[in-house]
C-alpha cells in the first residue's frame, strides 16, 4: 500500500513537473493596464507583436507606426499588445491611467496595452524572461524600449526585432505577413 501510494505521488509530481516544462507563453499570466489578470490565452490563434513602450523615449513616435501596423492588419488575424516599461532611462514614469491617457490622446492608440512590467533584471517579468531567456530562439536582454518580439498563431517566437526597427518597415510588415499566411 505504502509503495503504491508512494509510486502515485511520484507519477502525479512528474506530470506536473512535465506540464510546468511545457507551458506556453499563453500560460504566463498578466494584468492589462487596468489591473485586470489575463494572459496572452486570448490572442491564441493570431500573429502578435509585443513590444516594451515607453511615453518619454527617443523612439516613442514609433506609436504611430505601431498603430497604424495594427489597423493594417488587424482584420486578418494581427494583434500589437504593448508593454509599459520604465527600465531604461526612467522613460516611463507615469501610472497606468497616465500612460492611457497619454497614449489614446496623443496616438490614438487602440492596441492592447498591459499593466508596467521590467523587461530585465532581478524583477523581469516571467513574460519577458521567456522571450529572452536561455530556450527562446532569440534569447540576449532586451536593450531599450520599442524592442519587438513576433509571435506566430501557435504561440512561438518568430523573430525578434530592436528599437530602431520601425513597425512600418519593410522588414517587419513581411514578417507579419508571412506569419499571418502561415498555415
Amino acid at each position: 500500500m505504502r509503495f503504491t501510494f508512494l509510486l502515485l505521488a511520484l507519477l502525479f509530481f512528474g506530470v506536473v513537473v512535465s506540464a510546468q516544462a511545457q507551458s506556453s507563453l499563453y500560460d504566463i499570466p498578466l494584468k492589462d493596464i487596468d489591473g485586470k489578470d489575463t494572459s496572452l490565452k486570448a490572442y491564441k490563434g493570431k500573429v502578435v507583436l509585443i513590444v516594451n513602450v515607453a511615453s518619454r523615449c527617443g523612439f516613442t513616435p514609433q506609436y504611430e507606426g505601431l498603430e497604424a501596423t495594427y489597423k493594417k492588419y488587424e482584420e486578418k488575424g494581427f494583434v500589437i499588445l504593448g508593454f509599459p516599461c520604465n527600465d531604461f532611462g526612467f522613460q516611463e514614469p507615469g501610472t497606468a491611467e497616465e500612460i492611457k491617457k497619454f497614449c489614446s490622446s496623443k496616438y490614438s492608440v487602440t492596441f492592447p496595452l498591459f499593466e508596467k512590467l521590467h523587461v530585465k533584471g532581478p524583477e523581469q517579468h516571467p513574460l519577458y524572461a521567456a522571450l529572452t531567456g536561455k530556450a527562446s530562439p532569440v534569447p540576449g536582454e532586451v536593450k531599450w524600449n520599442f524592442g519587438k518580439f513576433l509571435i506566430s498563431k501557435e504561440g512561438k517566437i518568430l523573430q525578434r526585432y530592436d528599437s530602431k526597427v520601425k513597425p512600418d518597415s519593410t522588414e517587419l510588415t513581411t514578417a507579419i505577413e508571412s506569419a499571418l499566411a502561415a498555415k
